[in-house]
């Protein structure tokens, strides 16, 4: 019976140690100039995806009121990824713009150089590699 129980321990253990690890992220949102509407959170391992993640069927999509700009994410593989804020402050879910110029505020991961046009995944990627993780989005508002 001993035995047996040992066998079941050892195969328990196994089980647990064989199991992929996953990680955890916030994204913190700094700079809102309002608390009025929703923050959206687009977050793609995929780099032809980035910034919409249209068409990744993977990609992680968080929305929280704009007062609460603490997102997370749990059961993150580890690997790397790129996250897109957007301050959708009138609740139309997508970005205002005039001219192709967003009147919204938007923000990424790693807070990188815009100049025309979105950030290529490689400039907003970080890696999730452990429980913990953190990335602090500024937001940036052109009007």
């Amino acid at each position: 019976m001993a035995l047996r129980k040992m066998v079941a321990a050892t195969g328990v253990f196994l089980l647990l140690g064989a199991a992929t690890p996953v990680g955890r992220l916030e994204v913190d949102v700094a700079g809102l100039r309002s608390a009025d509407g929703v923050i959206r959170v687009c977050l793609t391992a995929d780099p032809q995806a980035f910034p919409a993640c249209h068409n990744d069927v993977h990609a992680a999509r968080r929305n929280v009121p704009a007062g609460s700009p603490l997102l997370a994410f749990a059961a993150l593989p580890p690997g790397d990824y790129a996250a897109a804020v957007m301050h959708d402050e009138n609740g139309n879910r997508r970005l205002d713009t005039i001219a192709g110029i967003p009147r919204e505020g938007f923000g990424f991961s790693r807070n990188p150089v815009v100049r025309f046009g979105p950030p290529r995944f490689a400039a907003a990627r970080f890696q999730v590699a452990g429980e913990a993780n953190r990335q602090q989005v500024r937001m940036r508002y052109m009007f």
